[in-house]
């Protein structure tokens, strides 16, 4: 019945008690992860320690480490200088790790795709080409993650100037991006542009200046104002022949100049088909473009001449020292050189001033069409006058020494002779009224 008491309703069955589950604040979950993240810390700390420590040892002299190859003595026994070193090392590490764990931004898809483009098709076909892509591919991605994480800490972080460091991180140095070069955008449109405005506004690229460039060539090939294969073989010169030749020379020249080049310039520019393409409001520039062609021939024919005449003086190669003529003087109790070596200078450096100033006059195309008055800028260019005088100038002095000691030589023989000395000693002489022995 209902109410007989049994076994099964005097004993209740057994339960288990509930799990004890409590549940954690925000405090002490925050509590909690400060103390992971400190038990981390010293960790990490420890093992930079023992990393550094090591670095230490390996530093030391041998003496040293006889009496520390045991445990690693605590960072307060080391120096205090060693002890800055360490400390500066820990931080910088740490911020390292800090930093590398931020997540870096991943290479973009499409610049994989260019990446492949650039594979010869050739060596993408065969049996292994799918495996052989995903390892490249692997490994551009790996590379650049690499860089990036290196460029990143190099841009946050400044290495400290320790040298002990180095043996820490043991990687190689970041690759020098190229100078000059600029990858930011596409070169194609502005290169086409650019190219267009050339051909457009780039005078030189004109057929006629093809002929004006030729006609430059064709005169100026083996010509120079003057003729110095001979100047040895002439002889001694006296420095105002010198003068005359050289100015005879470059005025001849000139006449050849203007009777031959000039004259087949001016008929090239007196045809029309010379201005086929050129727009009315290009005029002026393409006459400007044609002045500048013209300078630069007239110009490259003056420094040819210039240096040619001063490797006559080249002190390695004297075979073809020019000769002068210089005779030793005797003037009012005075020997001296005619001409003096100054003159000598002056009349060589004269045969440079003479070179400057040839074809000085060459009129303009475009001041011969109209009448105008406009001269070539066919001057020597003031470096390769400068140069040129400077050169002669030692040149002459090292050649003199040669007369200079043969003038020397003479003074000290027979100077006496001719200064008083040979004179003032007879009078005194005489004055001491020798006998007839002493006379003979």
């Amino acid at each position: 019945t209902s109410n007989k008491r049994t076994l099964r309703t005097l004993f209740r069955p057994a339960a288990l008690p509930r799990p004890v589950i409590s549940e954690t604040s925000p405090s002490q979950k925050k509590l909690l992860a400060y103390n992971k993240g400190k038990e981390q810390q010293e960790v990490l700390n420890q093992l930079l320690i023992d990393r550094a420590l090591e670095v230490y040892y390996t530093t030391m002299d041998e003496t040293d480490k006889r009496d520390k190859r045991g445990a690693a003595p605590p960072i307060t026994e080391l120096p205090s200088t060693v002890r800055k070193y360490f400390f500066i090392i820990l931080k910088y590490l740490f911020m390292k790790k800090r930093v590398q764990r931020n997540p870096m931004i991943p290479i973009q898809q499409r610049w994989l795709r260019s990446m492949l483009a650039l594979v010869p098709q050739s060596l993408m076909e065969g049996r292994d080409r799918q495996l052989l892509t995903e390892e490249l591919l692997k490994e551009i991605v790996k590379d650049y993650e690499k860089s990036m994480q290196r460029c990143v800490l190099r841009r946050i972080l400044v290495k400290p100037d320790i040298k002990e460091l180095d043996k820490l991180e043991e990687e190689a140095p970041l690759p020098l991006l190229p100078l000059g070069l600029d990858f930011s955008s596409t070169w194609r449109n502005s290169y086409i542009k650019a190219k267009q405005q050339i051909v457009s506004t780039l005078h030189i690229l004109h057929p006629t200046m093809k002929a004006l460039l030729d006609f430059g060539y064709t005169a100026f090939f083996n010509f120079l104002l003057v003729d110095f294969s001979s100047s040895r073989r002439k002889g001694p010169v006296d420095c105002r022949s010198l003068k005359t030749d050289a100015s005879l020379s470059c005025s001849k020249a000139e006449e050849v100049i203007m009777s031959r080049w000039y004259k087949r310039v001016v008929g090239l520019f007196s045809q029309s088909e010379a201005l086929d393409g050129v727009k009315l409001d290009q005029l002026e520039s393409f006459y400007n473009c044609v002045a500048v062609l013209m300078s630069n021939q007239l110009k490259g024919l003056l420094q040819r001449t210039t240096e040619a005449f001063v490797k006559l003086f080249d002190p390695e190669d004297r075979s073809h020292l020019p000769l002068f003529k210089m005779d030793l003087t005797y003037d009012e109790n005075r020997m001296e050189f005619y001409p003096s070596l100054q003159d000598l200078e002056e009349a060589i450096l004269f045969v440079v001033d003479c070179i400057g100033q040839t074809v000085q006059n060459v009129q303009t195309v475009r001041a011969w069409l109209t009448g105008g008055t406009a001269t070539v800028d066919a001057e020597l260019p003031a470096h390769i006058a400068q140069w040129a005088k400077s050169t002669l100038k030692k040149s002459i002095t090292d050649n003199l020494e040669g007369p200079k000691e043969h003038f020397n030589g003479y003074v000290e023989s027979y100077g006496w002779l001719v200064d008083g000395t040979a004179e003032e000693r007879i009078n005194r002489f005489i004055a001491e009224q020798p006998s007839f022995d002493e006379y003979t």
